[in-house]
């Protein structure tokens, strides 16, 4: 039997195979954030996925940089995730939430009362940031006073509690992407002098509690963490990423996560900036739990990281949007369908929920 077909235990979960979805904003949330109808059937229909890990899901008001995502925050996006969680399960699948804060790539049009982004430190991000009418720079954030991190780590508990109430199967902290957390991460975008900067041990602090204070609510069996080592995406930059990221995940191994969800190094990171040769192969050995991976797999691709051991499931980004059957089409063989990426952030159901299966 595939390997990639057989089945996986992932902390609390149990998965039936190994091809994960993976989280993708989708922008198609309603008023108020909140998740509607439309994004149930879609869930549903890939119900067939190992685990679904959601689209990435906002912890506070404050959290959003970008137009129509879904928050966790409210009882109306609360009850807009239940009947999503229950399409799922009814279609037999298993979904955990994605915990997000975008920190400095945001913009004042997102932020209440229309303030400046928060961040590690007051560095704008190179590039621009679609505002809903338009492209424009971004703009220098706020470093968030040492006072306020208890704040930060009550929103994601208040996420993973909300989350728990919707029904979902665990949560997935967003340490990556060149977001909130992976911000205070780097040494390219956290430069302060506090507790939590300047030592690797100070800028892996606020993940650490965040990590914990999430655990709390769900147990670290249910609860994963998604890092992009070799990202560059939203001008992230570290002097020694084998070390900053090995330093944290020998901090996360021993709590016993479900999972860390590590992205490999893609072609496409590569022709902007970023370096191969940091990523699951490499940082393995510093995680003794589960370890999932993402970016650009195939079939063959997957088969050979979980047979050299460096990965145990492999999520499939693109190839899910456009295959509701994905699972199914791999292992058979059967040809995929070509996505519209016109359409990947685009409202409405085309391009959504669409795609044909498998005959």
């Amino acid at each position: 039997m595939s390997k990639l077909f057989s089945p996986c235990r992932l902390g609390a979960i149990e998965a039936p195979h190994r091809v994960l979805m993976a989280p993708l904003t989708r922008c198609r949330a309603g008023a108020g954030n909140v998740p509607t109808e439309l994004m149930a059937r879609y869930y549903a229909q890939r119900a067939t996925a190992g685990l679904i890990i959601s689209e990435a899901t906002t912890v506070s008001p404050r959290g959003h940089g970008y137009p129509d995502t879904p928050g966790i925050y409210t009882e109306a996006q609360t009850e807009g995730w239940r009947q999503i969680t229950r399409a799922v399960h009814e279609a037999g699948g298993r979904i955990v939430l994605q915990l997000w804060h975008v920190g400095r790539v945001s913009h004042p049009s997102y932020q209440p009362g229309g303030e400046a982004p928060v961040a590690p430190s007051a560095i704008r991000p190179a590039g621009k940031v679609w505002t809903g009418s338009e492209m424009t720079d971004y703009v220098t954030p706020r470093a968030l006073e040492t006072e306020e991190m208890p704040g930060i780590v009550a929103e994601y508990v208040r996420g993973a509690r909300l989350a728990k109430e919707a029904g979902f199967d665990g949560v997935e902290i967003h340490n990556a992407n060149g977001y909130l957390l992976d911000q205070f991460l780097r040494d390219g975008t956290n430069r302060r002098d506090d507790g939590y900067g300047g030592s690797l041990r100070g800028r892996c602090r606020l993940t650490l509690e965040v990590t914990s204070a999430v655990c709390s609510v769900w147990g670290p069996e249910r609860v994963g963490i998604r890092l992009s080592p070799g990202g560059v995406f939203n001008d992230m930059k570290d002097s020694d990423p084998l070390a900053t990221f090995g330093h944290l995940l020998r901090e996360l191994s021993p709590i016993g996560l479900a999972y860390a969800h590590v992205t490999r190094v893609t072609a496409q990171d590569v022709a902007h900036g970023a370096k191969d040769g940091v990523g699951p192969r490499e940082l393995r050995a510093c995680f003794k739990g589960p370890m999932v991976t993402a970016g650009g797999f195939d079939r063959a691709q997957a088969e050979a990281a979980l047979e050299a051991g460096w990965a145990d499931a492999v999520a499939f980004g693109v190839p899910f949007l456009a295959n509701p059957d994905l699972p199914r089409r791999l292992r058979d063989g059967l040809p995929l369908n070509v996505p519209d990426e016109s359409t990947f952030y685009a409202p409405g159901p085309k391009g959504y929920v669409d795609y044909p299966a498998a005959d």
